[in-house]
């Protein structure tokens, strides 16, 4: 694999995590470089997979009904891999698509030796199972990492999961290329989704974090969050993150990507995390954007994945 959990890559000329200033704005960690690094790297292996095998890493998406949200991050991905060399199918099924249906479109890829990772685009209209549906998808082309044999082998020391989930991967990439010490850190994840919260909150801990995980039902959260070394949030709530939640010096990764209303903005909206980030820079060390942190790493983190079935299965190292 190019980028695995326990990698602690290079620095692409990135400085490290500044040192806890409270006085001085937060470093703003940019997700772009690294992901154009990622993509560059990504691009060059697979430009030595043809050499060697002929062949070209494929990627299978199957996208279910008209969510506008949807179409626009599968959009962003296919041209992600159209630019690094990955072969691309899309299916896609109307809203009141059956699940038989479905099922039996993910059965095909499956099938496919051309195809080397499969996404199903979540979420699926809710009379879709969709625990069921990933369930078919096979864990060897589950380059979403969402399968449970992966979700289940993450969980547990001593095993590796095959595929570890595009968010969590990203976010653990950028704070490692910031210089971000994460061993020993008492580090707070606000969500527990099994896309970005729960996956994160296993990962961290195989980095030797000392992990809470925040939720609904969680009493004073604040008071949690005020005790993190790093905190990282993803709930699709504007704002939700004050600043007198965070300790001076602490390290935010905001994975929020919300929808506000903006009439000063071209198309009347705005895209926000979920910390309030003009206040937090004045508090923390180092902290993402949004949008321009978190997300671009997470496409290329899934370009990586595809690269690395598509090398398993033609038995390349």
């Amino acid at each position: 694999m190019i980028f695995s959990s326990n990698d602690h890559v290079v620095s692409i000329a990135l400085a490290a995590k500044p040192a806890a200033n409270v006085n001085a704005q937060a470093e703003i960690m940019n997700g772009k470089p690294i992901a154009k690094d990622i993509r560059s790297r990504v691009a060059a292996e697979i430009c030595r997979l043809k050499a060697a095998t002929g062949r070209l890493p494929g990627l299978a998406v199957v996208l279910v009904g008209n969510r506008k949200d949807s179409h626009n991050y599968v959009n962003l991905k296919l041209k992600a891999c159209n630019q690094v060399g990955i072969v691309t199918s899309i299916v896609q099924l109307p809203q009141d698509c059956t699940q038989d249906r479905l099922i039996d479109v993910v059965s095909s890829f499956n099938r496919n030796p051309s195809v080397h990772g499969i996404i199903v685009q979540l979420p699926l209209p809710q009379h879709l199972d969709e625990e069921k549906i990933i369930n078919f998808v096979s864990p060897e082309k589950d380059v979403d990492g969402f399968h449970p044999l992966n979700m289940g082998n993450l969980a547990m020391r001593g095993r590796e999961p095959l595929f570890i989930p595009c968010a969590p991967k990203a976010c653990i990439e950028l704070l490692l290329r910031y210089g971000v010490e994460i061993i020993g850190k008492n580090a707070v994840v606000i969500g527990r989704s099994k896309i970005v919260g729960l996956s994160t909150s296993l990962l961290l801990q195989r980095h030797h974090a000392t992990v809470s995980t925040l939720h609904s039902f969680t009493k004073s959260p604040e008071e949690i969050t005020r005790r993190a070394d790093v905190v990282i949030s993803d709930v699709g709530t504007p704002n939700l993150v004050q600043p007198d939640w965070l300790k001076p010096g602490a390290v935010v990764v905001d994975m929020g990507t919300n929808p506000v209303k903006d009439p000063s903005s071209r198309h009347g909206v705005r895209i926000t995390g979920d910390v309030c980030y003009t206040e937090a820079i004045k508090v923390v060390s180092a902290i993402t954007p949004v949008p321009g942190g978190v997300g671009p790493v997470v496409i290329s983190m899934l370009l990586s994945n595809t690269l690395d079935s598509a090398k398993r299965a033609y038995g390349l190292t």
